[in-house]
């Protein structure tokens, strides 16, 4: 995994990219308003950003892990289909492409990944090493699992329909317990959401109906210390919370 430091180095904003930078940008003001009563700590608080992008990119990459998932086991059933029907392993794939796009459109994930698929074909690549490149890209460990034992069938001459049905049933499986596990968690998801709101509607509210209260605790030294002290809980809270709710299969 790269570090902070290299994380930042090779940055390359995307549209998606400013909007959590904005999400940060709003934050930022919110805590300094909030805790600190002035706008002027958003210039101290601004370092906050840099781990907020990269922990919410980090989050944006599990969901979109989790969706291509989904949607690799759908490609598999198109390819086991061509298979059936005749065609080549690549050719299989190739085909598949027609399928996704019809079910899930041209600008989704794993359209994305089997035109890359596609462009490595033509440029006499082979398969095995598209499928581990994918499963790298992806992050997601039913790709990379199903590309190892893709690559050792393909050197020692394996039945490819059956791997191929038998890996869109082991998927099929995980996605079955994952949304179980989905439905049993999503109140306390919730609820999660909630109390991360919950501070703030407080405080704003306190602050509107009750003008000067926090002022003891704002512009004095022990004031911004209670208050930092306060808001470390607070990030610490909404870190152990995300992590109570996220659970892997």
């Amino acid at each position: 995994m790269q570090s902070l430091k290299q994380q930042v180095k090779n940055f390359r904003p995307r549209l998606s990219d400013w909007k959590i930078i904005l999400e940060g940008i709003f934050v930022i003001i919110a805590f300094s308003r909030l805790f600190y009563g002035s706008y002027y700590m958003i210039f101290v608080l601004c370092p906050i950003i840099i781990p907020w992008f990269f922990h919410q990119k980090k989050r944006m990459k599990k969901r979109e892990s989790k969706e291509i998932g989904m949607q690799f086991k759908d490609a598999m059933m198109a390819v086991s289909t061509a298979q059936k029907a005749g065609y080549s392993i690549e050719n299989s794939f190739l085909s598949a492409i027609h399928d996704m796009k019809l079910l899930y459109g041209k600008n989704s994930l794993i359209c994305n990944e089997l035109m890359i698929v596609a462009r490595g074909l033509k440029n006499n690549r082979t398969l095995e090493q598209l499928l581990e490149e994918m499963g790298e890209r992806s992050a997601n460990k039913d790709i990379r699992e199903f590309a190892a034992v893709f690559a050792v069938a393909k050197r020692n001459g394996g039945n490819m329909t059956q791997i191929i049905e038998r890996t869109v049933k082991v998927i099929r499986q995980r996605a079955e317990v994952e949304k179980e596990i989905e439905v049993l968690i999503s109140a306390k998801r919730m609820e999660a959401d909630i109390m991360d709101i919950v501070p703030f509607a407080i405080m704003l509210y306190i602050g509107l109906t009750s003008p000067g209260f926090f002022e003891p605790l704002y512009n004095n030294i022990p004031g911004i210390l209670v208050m930092t002290l306060c808001m470390g809980l607070y990030i610490a809270a909404y870190l152990l919370s995300e992590r109570i709710v996220d659970i892997d299969i």
